[in-house]
């Protein structure tokens, strides 16, 4: 079988990091996600994994980053069977794939052009009403041709630490002015995260650099009038972190206990 050629850099190649932890995930008799589709990927790709440094604790941390935004969106699509789901920088993940949406729900996987066309490449494509977007999340024209006609929620994950402060307030702003109610469900990196960030290998040998650092998740409510944070769980107290080796469970419990450690990573939902 010929195997995938991997052109990406930067922050795109950082994409591959998320791949592979959720590959390694699913080969764990106690996986999270049992993302088999992740693993068929990565099988199918010429790339040096070795370089995302990814170890069993960090497959476990992304897992749990990824379920409990699948958590959150399920229960949005739960509530509204008739939504729109904007996936922002999609990069290889399959969320489509896992949460199998009803041909009821409007969704669209967004990112880069060459992106989507490895993404149309490595995975399955997901049934029903559901469109890939080959285009910068912060620009402005694909975001107009999508309907206001629905509740809607949007993911992101993995997007936030590489905007700039006002690319991502901006982004936050046209999704909220567009559409007339639902969720935003995102990670972000607090400030102490992206000072620390070429210690993260798959960041360091990618060559990216994070940008955006939240301190304080309530400052987004203020960027547009009944914008409301529902939810802010810290990274060290994601539901599920008993699934780490002893070793990610004991450092997980230091940085609880450390100011600025405890919130180096956050994962955040709103209402508007």
């Amino acid at each position: 079988m010929d195997r995938e050629k991997i052109t990406l850099s930067g922050a795109q190649e950082t994409l591959l990091a998320t791949l592979y932890g959720r590959a390694v995930d699913s080969r764990s008799p106690d996986s999270i996600l049992h993302d088999h589709a992740a693993r068929e990927a990565v099988e199918r790709v010429a790339y040096d994994f070795g370089k995302t440094g990814m170890t069993d604790t960090t497959a476990v941390g992304i897992a749990l980053r990824a379920k409990q935004l699948d958590d959150w969106a399920m229960e949005f699509l739960a509530e509204h069977q008739k939504a729109t789901v904007l996936h922002l920088a999609c990069g290889l993940d399959t969320r489509a794939q896992r949460l199998d949406p009803p041909s009821s729900v409007r969704w669209l996987d967004v990112d880069y052009p060459e992106v989507i066309d490895l993404r149309r490449r490595l995975l399955p494509e997901p049934s029903g009403n559901y469109e890939m977007v080959g285009a910068s999340v912060t620009d402005e024209a694909w975001l107009r041709e999508v309907p206001d006609d629905r509740p809607t929620v949007v993911v992101a994950e993995g997007l936030t630490m590489y905007l700039r402060k006002e690319e991502g307030k901006r982004l936050i702003q046209r999704i909220t002015e567009r559409f007339p109610s639902g969720q935003l469900l995102f990670d972000v990196y607090g400030p102490l995260g992206i000072r620390l960030q070429k210690m993260v290998p798959a960041v360091r040998n990618a060559g990216a650099t994070l940008h955006w650092g939240l301190d304080d998740p309530h400052e987004v409510e203020t960027w547009h009038p009944g914008l409301t944070c529902l939810d802010a769980v810290r990274s060290v107290d994601m539901p599920g972190v008993e699934k780490m080796p002893a070793s990610g469970r004991m450092s997980m419990r230091v940085m609880a206990r450390l100011p600025g450690f405890r919130d180096v990573g956050r994962i955040l939902r709103y209402r508007f």
